[in-house]
């Protein structure tokens, strides 16, 4: 709920990280913060699962395709994440409906409600449940080029250390790195799924509807450094958080071949 994402004259906007937290715990107490939790652990296990397994399921297929190795391990990220978005889209379109909602935590609808309510309104389609699909395959795409490719060929670069402890910190060193350039580069798609997923600015107009459309409104409207309010947050929550993911994905592939 951080990621201050829309639009300086929506209703529903923050005009920084302090103002989001005071506005959300004065208006929504304590449990305001946990809106919209519940459909993120759903998700969650399916898709890191989706992610992890179609990374290296890509990986073994471009084996194939001569390609070279580090372009193959951006190319698997890409496919991987473009897999992941597809898995993940709805979910996310009921946690941003959720977590935009102002009223108190307990007077809330439940995520399956919610769910409901959105598929009996507008369907599963592109304007109901998988609204915004576009710039989630562009936010999950480009983040896990990113992540994937550069942190093994970094990784493949940089001298392996004999001391285990030197070595995790070697590795947890360039997945942060890896989280938090993936950040930089995939927000202006998170700032435009925002948009297109949560409240219009207006009520019953669609102001934000496609991707890059979407992109070219808030740039023309907001300036370029609009396309990455919420980094600051989001940079907070994947770059430590894609150093530990990548980490058990390590770990837990070598455990695997080992067995």
């Amino acid at each position: 709920r951080f990621q201050i994402q829309r639009g300086k004259t929506d209703p529903t906007s923050y005009k920084s990280l302090g103002d989001c937290f005071r506005t959300i715990f004065r208006r929504e107490g304590f449990l305001g913060f946990y809106k919209g939790i519940f459909p993120p652990i759903l998700a969650e296990t399916p898709k890191r699962a989706v992610k992890f397994f179609t990374f290296e399921q890509y990986k073994k297929l471009l084996g194939y395709a001569s390609l070279p190795p580090g372009l193959a391990f951006a190319v698997a990220g890409l496919g991987s994440g473009l897999t992941e978005a597809v898995v993940v889209n709805p979910f996310e379109v009921v946690k941003v409906t959720l977590q935009t909602n102002r009223n108190a935590f307990t007077e809330q609808p439940s995520s399956f409600v919610q769910a409901r309510q959105i598929i009996k309104t507008d369907g599963l389609g592109f304007q109901g449940l998988n609204k915004g699909l576009t710039a989630t395959l562009g936010r999950h795409g480009v983040f896990n080029m990113v992540y994937f490719g550069f942190y093994f060929n970094v990784k493949n670069i940089l001298p392996v250390n004999k001391d285990p402890n030197l070595e995790f910190l070697r590795k947890f060193g360039i997945g942060l790195v890896s989280g938090t350039i993936a950040s930089i580069i995939n927000i202006p798609f998170d700032v435009a799924k925002s948009r297109i997923q949560g409240p219009q600015p207006v009520p019953g107009e669609i102001k934000y509807r496609t991707c890059f459309k979407t992109m070219a409104t808030v740039y023309k409207e907001e300036g370029f450094m609009a396309l990455y309010k919420g980094l600051v947050p989001k940079i907070m929550r994947l770059g430590p958080g894609g150093a530990v993911m990548l980490l058990v994905y390590e770990y837990v592939y070598a455990w695997l071949q080992d067995t």
